[in-house]
Parts: C-alpha cells; sequence; structure tokens
C-alpha cells in the first residue's frame, strides 16, 4: 500500500505515533488509509448538508475494511461571489482545490480517495487532482436542490432570482413581489435546481465513470443520497485492493461518454474548461474540437432550465443518468469501465427504460444537434462557445451592430440606464482569464437581459464566460482573449458582427487591412492585481480555448 509509507518499518517508529495520536488503532494502522476530502462548508447551499454525507462515507469505508481520514478543502459559491470583486477568485479556485488536495494526498501517502463535492468549480478541482495522482478514487456529489414553490409556480435560482432583476427594472415585478421570491426560489441545501454548471459536471462525472450510478441527479438531502455516500465509501476500499485507479477509468473514450451526455442533456458550457482540464490532468488529448466534433453526432435529449421548464428533480425521476445512458448507448463507448466496477454497457442493460416526457429518444429529440457549440471565425480564430440550447431558432443567425465595453460593469451599467436596443451586439472583453483574470461568471448581465425582455434581439459577446444558467444568443469564452490582443480587443463601437450558429461562425465584418491598422496599435493593458493570488494566477493561466489551465512559465 501506498501509505505503507507512512507507516512501515522501524525507521517510521515517530510516524506511526502521530497517526496513534489521531485515534487510530492498531488494527486500522494495518488497513487503506482512505482520505475522505469533504468541500463541506456553511457558505455554499450546495455543501451545507455534507457532514450527514461525511458520516455514511465514513462508515462505509469502516465497513468495507479501511481506515477513514477526513481533511477539507475551501469552496466559492458563485452565485453570492456574482457581481462584484469576488467572481474573480472563483474559477482560479479550481486549481488552489487541486493542488490542495494532491499536497495533503501525497504529503500522507493516503491509499484512495472519496472526494465529497457539489458546486461549480469544486467539483472539477477535485477530479483535477485525482488524474494527477491516479489513485482509486470516487466522487460523490451532494445533489441537486429541489425546487422552490409560491403561489402555485416552481422556482429555481437563475430565473426566479437573478432574472427577476430585469423583471423589476422593467416595472413588471414589484418590490413585495421581489422578496417573496428571494424566500422561496432556494428551499434548502443543494446545488441549483437546474442544468447549471455545478449540476452538468455531477452528471458528467458519473457518465465518466467516476461516481456510482445513481449519483449525479441523487437530491440532496434524501436517504437515497446517503445511502450512495455509505456505499461510495464501501467500495473505494475494493477499488485500492484491486489497484484500480483514476487513469483507468478517466481515459479519452471516457471523456468522449461524457461530452455526448453533455450535448444529449444542453447542459452549461463551463463545461468546455472544466472537461480539457481534467482531460489536460489525465494526460489525454481533449480539445474544443472534440467538443465539436461529437454535437454534430450527438442530439439533445433533455430541456431542462435554463433553455427550458423542466428542474433536475424531473431528470432524477425519469431515470437519472443510467437511463440517459441507456438511449444515447448505440453513440457510446461501451466498454468503459466505472468505479462501481460495471462497463457502461453493464450500466445500460440494468438502467429503467427512460420516461419520455423527461428523456426524448433519439428518434424524436428535442434538437438534432446537441446544446453547445464551437464558433470559429475572424472575431474568435481559437473559438468560442455557445449553449445552443437555450437560443432561439431564429437567433441562429444574425447580424448586428457592435457596442464595445472593456468590462461587465460597464455593460452592466449601460443596460440598466436603457440603452440597449434590439440589433446591438454587446462586446464585453478583458474579462478572459488573464485580463479578468479569473474570467468572471457574466450571469447578472445575461439575467437582466432575459429579465427585461430583450433576449430575442440582441447578442452577448464575451471573451469571460456565462453561468450554466444563461440563455439567450450568449458567446463566451472567445480566444484569444483581449488581454492576449486577440481580435475582440480590436472591436470599435459601430463595427458589424456577424453569428451562424448552424455554420459555426463568428466573425468581425472588417477587412484585413483595417484589422491590421488596428492590430498595430493596440497596446497590452496593465495588469488589474500587482498583488497576491491573482497575480500570480495571470502570469500562468493559459486561454480559455485549452480549458484556462495553469502551465509552466516557460509554456
Amino acid at each position: 500500500m501506498r501509505s505503507d509509507l507512512t507507516k512501515k518499518g522501524i525507521e517510521r517508529m515517530p510516524n506511526r505515533a502521530l497517526i496513534y495520536a489521531c485515534g487510530t488503532t492498531p488494527e486500522q494502522m494495518n488497513k487503506p488509509f482512505i482520505g475522505v476530502c469533504t468541500g463541506f462548508t456553511d457558505l455554499i447551499p450546495g455543501h451545507i448538508g455534507m457532514r450527514r454525507l461525511e458520516r455514511k462515507i465514513e462508515g462505509g469505508v469502516y465497513a468495507g475494511g479501511g481506515a477513514p481520514f477526513i481533511f477539507s478543502v475551501p469552496g466559492i459559491c458563485d452565485g453570492i461571489a456574482m457581481g462584484h470583486i469576488g467572481m474573480h477568485y472563483s474559477l482560479p479556485s479550481r486549481e488552489l482545490i487541486a493542488d490542495m488536495i494532491e499536497s495533503i494526498t501525497q504529503a500522507h501517502q493516503l491509499d484512495g480517495l472519496v472526494l465529497l463535492t457539489n458546486c461549480d468549480k469544486i467539483t472539477p478541482g477535485m477530479i483535477m487532482a485525482a488524474c494527477r495522482l491516479d489513485i482509486p478514487t470516487i466522487v460523490v456529489t451532494a445533489g441537486p436542490m429541489m425546487s422552490g414553490h409560491h403561489k402555485g409556480k416552481k422556482l429555481s435560482l437563475v430565473r426566479d432570482t437573478f432574472e427577476a432583476v430585469g423583471l423589476h427594472q422593467a416595472g413588471k415585478l414589484s418590490e413585495q413581489e421581489m422578496q417573496e421570491l428571494e424566500l422561496e426560489a432556494c428551499p434548502g441545501q443543494g446545488s441549483c435546481q437546474g442544468l447549471y454548471t455545478a449540476n452538468t459536471m455531477a452528471c458528467l462525472t458519473e457518465a465518466m465513470g467516476l461516481s456510482l450510478p445513481g449519483t449525479g441527479t441523487g437530491l440532496a438531502g434524501t436517504a437515497n443520497k446517503e445511502r450512495i455516500a455509505y456505499n461510495a465509501g464501501k467500495r473505494i476500499v475494493s477499488l485500492v485492493n484491486e489497484n484500480i485507479t483514476t487513469r483507468k477509468i478517466v481515459t479519452k473514450e471516457s471523456i468522449e461518454n461524457a461530452i455526448r451526455v453533455d450535448m444529449a442533456l444542453g447542459g452549461s458550457t463551463n463545461t468546455t474548461l472544466h472537461i480539457p482540464a481534467i482531460a489536460h490532468a489525465a494526460e489525454v488529448d481533449i480539445t474544443l474540437a472534440d467538443f465539436d466534433r461529437l454535437s454534430h453526432e450527438t442530439p439533445q435529449l433533455t430541456s431542462l432550465r435554463p433553455g427550458g421548464d423542466l428542474m433536475m428533480e424531473d431528470l432524477e425521476w425519469a431515470g437519472g443518468i443510467p437511463s440517459l445512458l441507456k438511449e444515447l448507448s448505440p453513440k457510446l463507448n461501451k466498454n468503459c469501465l466505472t468505479v462501481s466496477g460495471y462497463t457502461i454497457a453493464e450500466i445500460c442493460k440494468n438502467a429503467y427504460e427512460p420516461d419520455r416526457s423527461v428523456i426524448h429518444s433519439l428518434d424524436n429529440p428535442v434538437a438534432q444537434e446537441g446544446g453547445i457549440a464551437i464558433l470559429k471565425g475572424s472575431l474568435a480564430p481559437e473559438g468560442a462557445v455557445v449553449k445552443t440550447g437555450a437560443v432561439d431558432k431564429s437567433m441562429y443567425s444574425f447580424t448586428g451592430t457592435a457596442i464595445a465595453f472593456d468590462s461587465e460593469d460597464e455593460a452592466m451599467k449601460h443596460l440598466m440606464d436603457g440603452k440597449v436596443k434590439p440589433g446591438d451586439v454587446l462586446i464585453v472583453r478583458y474579462e478572459g482569464p488573464k485580463g479578468g483574470p479569473g474570467m468572471r461568471e457574466s450571469l447578472a448581465l445575461t439575467s437582466a437581459i432575459a429579465g427585461l425582455g430583450l433576449g430575442g434581439g440582441i447578442a452577448i459577446i464575451t471573451d469571460g464566460r456565462f453561468s450554466g444558467g444563461t440563455r439567450n444568443l450568449s458567446i463566451g469564452h472567445v480566444s484569444p482573449e483581449a488581454a492576449e490582443g486577440g481580435p475582440i480587443a480590436l472591436i470599435q463601437t459601430g463595427d458589424k458582427i456577424h453569428i451562424d450558429l448552424p455554420h459555426r461562425k463568428l466573425d468581425l465584418l472588417i477587412d484585413e487591412k483595417e484589422m491590421e491598422k488596428r492590430r498595430s496599435s493596440f497596446k497590452k493593458p496593465a495588469p488589474k492585481f500587482s498583488r497576491g493570488w491573482l497575480s500570480r494566477y495571470e502570469r500562468l493561466v493559459a486561454s480559455a480555448a485549452k480549458g484556462a489551465v495553469l502551465l509552466p512559465p516557460e509554456c
């Protein structure tokens, strides 16, 4: 066992003394040491219920014949960090989480890991660590929040609070109604109720094979979720004994399965950051081109919020990810192994028949292609990302007039001043991985636009990113970003922009001579942070097209 490095041999007597000081018994000293890494915090609704799940995992590890050791990592709630300086720290926290888990696991030479996670950057950060370490690992996601209810109507965070800001601004929602919504939209523990980033990543983690069947959609606060946690704790010991490590699960084929599930769900665009980052950690070659290829081949089979009206609870009751995999099985790599010990083929065979009111058939899809598209063109030579599943088909081809802003805050003020009109293309730049830094999420802006009823006539283009809750024609992750001198930095208010989703095109309609003139006069902006963690992050972060991972300076 890996842990023998810390506990075997006469020279490890001091090490053993310290381990015994933690309450470990001589009997446990001979068992696999299992790290139970928890993201528990009182600051994130998706994580507040983890104390009970920690105990269940711990009990499962004991039952499986292992010795559990709990340690923790921090987490950020994107919704709470939204709209102020805090959002600069959200995406970078993914790297810190991966580094912390790597550090603890290597320092203590743990034999296996159970990673207890739920929300946006915590889940990919944990998986990145597991792929780097390549030891037996199971991921337990704490589950989606139940929908809120008010006056007979189902509520969710994004549509009924973020978009309510725009409704109030338009005079369609009173102060009293706003107060009622903010009290009822989020009834308790769990990740936000729609197919936003946290829930998308939970589903893809299961599809990738790193979670037990049923984990991705198992609802927060339920006995079912506690049983899943217990079984994960028990199963991890078997994985250690069988030496089934993370990279035996996370392969090119299993990642492609996850991307296909993403397309079938119409999931969050943030997966185009997180999946390449996970692949990078696993040393698997996955690029944005793979997303686009698989999107062309995979129909969208569900229509959850934000694009549709269904919630995660509906997907759970319709059979969850196993039933979705069953429907997708003709397109999947079915020999992929999972942490359950079953292959994808075996999981599909044992899954329930899908509820067709939620999970459509391949013959009768929601859309013929997947819910995410990768655009390229003179405005985005390295690519940009759009959630096609949340765009009205009337906006699939659109030409508009650029209104350029050098920050999200400038664009938000312009919107709230009532200056946005149909035909506008809001260019929000210097919000990329380096320029942000940290690629702030623009949910407040896109939600306000939806609430104001402007979504059908305008577009937003940014080198930053959007929440999984964003809908309408919102294009993000434009690469190269403005801070690197990409074409988005050269746009001037009044330029024409052409967007063509079916043909995957995003073009700035100016001639090459004018483009070269602007390029020659471009000056790289000064860093926004001169001290602290973000000043280091800005220097080392790669482009969004590469997953915004941190690279050594020479890269």
